[in-house]
């Protein structure tokens, strides 16, 4: 479990193909400083687990699955990546409860700067529309955002001049991929919802 709280931008120092899988190696000193084997780390919101780790980098597998849910497929070496490590029960929640489960792939649509944050426009898969709301939460990449604004096909997210800065959402432009988590509790009520009728 996450919180959506990016604690640093790695990048992807190694990535060996196999044949249903990648083994990928990431650099990040701060979120391998107290890591081990088995823990595990979000990248771009995926949750990996940690196979090795050496010299502030560690080592995961992503097995074809997750290559073909998210973007992580379209990254390589040189690739920046928002890194977060697991939350511990004494940590603050200052995001809001992420799976590191990613239900789909949205694309940038575009960028609108203005003085003080930037209005992000996403698209928005047809299947995940119904649990993305207005003033809700959602996970881009990694990172727990507030919905601005929804409409069918894409939603608005407002990103600080810190967000941009500390995450790769402020490299990101029109026409990338970004990974997309959507609240877990509108998936819970949805089911139990649809238990009762």
């Amino acid at each position: 479990m996450f919180t959506g709280i990016v604690e640093e931008l790695g990048e992807i120092t190694s990535w060996d193909d196999l044949p249903d899988a990648a083994r990928i190696t990431v650099r990040g000193p701060l979120v391998t400083s107290d890591a081990q084997h088995g823990d595990s780390i979000a990248v771009n919101g995926v949750c990996l687990t940690v196979v090795d780790n050496v010299a502030g980098a560690f080592t995961a597998d992503v097995m074809k699955e997750t290559l073909d849910r998210s973007s992580l497929g379209a990254l390589g070496v040189g690739s920046r990546v928002n890194l977060e490590r697991a939350v511990r029960l004494q940590d603050r929640l200052g995001g809001h409860l992420v799976q590191g489960h990613v239900d789909g792939t949205g694309e940038i649509v575009s960028k609108a700067p203005s003085e003080h944050w930037t209005v992000v426009r996403v698209t928005l898969p047809a299947d995940l529309d119904r649990y993305v709301v207005e003033k809700g939460s959602i996970t881009v990449d990694g990172v727990s955002l507030t919905v601005a604004a929804v409409q069918p096909g894409w939603f608005e997210i407002s990103l600080i001049p810190t967000t941009l800065d500390l995450t790769t959402l402020g490299r990101k432009g029109p026409g990338d991929p970004v990974n997309l988590e959507v609240d877990i509790t509108a998936k819970y009520v949805e089911k139990l919802l649809g238990a009762h009728r």
